[in-house]
């Protein structure tokens, strides 16, 4: 099947059968005024409200709980992000065994009896791969003894001991809001906080997390193409990159999965009217809705991303996404920017079906660009304003632009 094309005034916007239905739930916005009476009305009604339960489990137990299928899913909430290593995870076995305690598990309740983990994945996979003989421990302080040992050579007295330790875990119920779409923002907020005490989390990062499905993996997918890694600085993507943990050019934006959220912003702000929430808080509402997509779609949504950042790059070679700098009349040398790269990439997707016009005016595109920052106040396109407004504003400059050679 092939993108539905929609209008908007003037401009065609090239629309997946899923994207011409993600916006038909209307936003829960939260209202601006309530009095005391309602707050406490809408307090007593347990809404925004988590319900959790605690539970302690014997730590064989629950190793043993975790081969069920369906059971848990203990997935790296960021996969990109190095694992403990041996000595880090020896620690943790070595607090059990001194009966040291250890914070909690957060997980949540998707279905009945079936959970996925908010927070102690490291922990869950340590106890998990000790118990499988994975690993040696290593790097003990207290018990140094015990360096080199795996689960099974254990001294009986202390394998004992360890087995009679409990692993403990707070469950957020599916009780906490009976609408998904809630829940998976109720989610996102017990997740942010709770990880607040450790290692700063970005807000990809957790999407990454949360909104986990076919288009989660279509960003991660499309932030390793050539051109992609090649205009954003980022070494070109090799199948070792995930296991290696190799530096790579670019490690800060890679790391921290500024990458795929460039990609995700691409498709979001294709929706620039339906932008709300600011910035941040409209990429995980695009992200929550785009849970549902089709592979049918993501396909669809894919070949728009390659073959719009295949033109950028044809246009504008090494300058792609880089703004032009009218006082010194040179292109920026530091960097792209993310502002100019959304109006770029938006304006350019809704004429690909002239790309081959365009790029025989390659030259007259680039003059006509450097015009477009000599004509717009500084900040228009490297994003010192982020209001609806601001963006829909650079990217309708830019598709003006473009129709004067359509």
């Amino acid at each position: 099947m092939e993108a539905t094309k929609t209008f908007r005034g003037a401009d065609m916007i090239k629309l997946t059968d899923f994207e011409r239905t993600m916006w038909e739930k209307p936003v829960n916005e939260a209202g601006s005024f309530l009095s005391d009476a309602e707050l406490n009305e809408k307090y007593k009604a347990g809404e925004q409200r988590i319900v959790t339960e605690s539970n302690r489990e014997k730590i064989p137990n629950f190793v043993k709980a975790l081969d069920k299928p369906g059971y848990m899913q203990v997935r790296p909430f960021y996969q990109r992000r190095e694992r403990w290593d041996r000595q880090r995870q020896s620690q943790l076995i070595e607090s059990f065994i001194m009966n040291i305690p250890v914070p909690p598990l957060f997980l949540y309740e998707k279905d009945f009896n079936q959970y996925e983990v908010m927070d102690g994945q490291q922990r869950i996979t340590s106890l998990q791969s000790f118990y499988a003989g994975e690993y040696k421990l290593t790097g003990l302080d207290i018990w140094k003894e015990l360096n080199g040992r795996t689960y099974s050579t254990l001294p009986s007295q202390v394998r004992s001991g360890l087995d009679r330790r409990s692993i403990s875990y707070i469950v957020v119920l599916r009780e906490s809001t009976p609408d998904e779409e809630d829940a998976i923002f109720l989610r996102q907020t017990v997740f942010a906080r709770l990880n607040t005490g450790g290692v700063r989390l970005e807000h990809q990062e957790i999407r990454n997390c949360l909104f986990q499905g076919p288009f989660n993996n279509l960003l991660i997918d499309l932030s390793r193409a050539d051109d992609f890694r090649d205009a954003f600085g980022l070494s070109r993507y090799t199948k070792d990159e995930e296991e290696s943990n190799a530096p790579i050019k670019g490690e800060t934006l890679y790391q921290k999965m500024g990458d795929a959220e460039i990609v995700l912003r691409f498709f979001a702000l294709r929706h620039v009217e339906h932008y709300t929430r600011g910035m941040h808080g409209f990429l995980d509402l695009y992200m929550a809705r785009a849970r549902s997509i089709s592979q049918e779609d993501t396909h669809i949504l894919r070949c728009l991303y390659l073959d719009t950042l295949h033109l950028a790059v044809g246009l504008y070679g090494d300058l792609v996404f880089r703004p032009f700098k009218p006082e010194t009349g040179e292109w920026e040398s530091k960097g792209v920017y993310r502002a100019f790269y959304d109006a770029v990439m938006v304006g350019l997707s809704d004429v690909l079906d002239q790309k081959e016009m365009l790029l025989k005016k390659r030259n007259d595109v680039i003059e006509a660009t450097k015009e477009l920052f000599r004509q717009n106040q500084p900040g228009t396109f490297t994003g010192r304003g982020n209001t609806k407004s601001d963006i829909q504003e650079r990217i309708q400059k830019y598709r003006d632009m473009l129709s004067s050679f359509l």
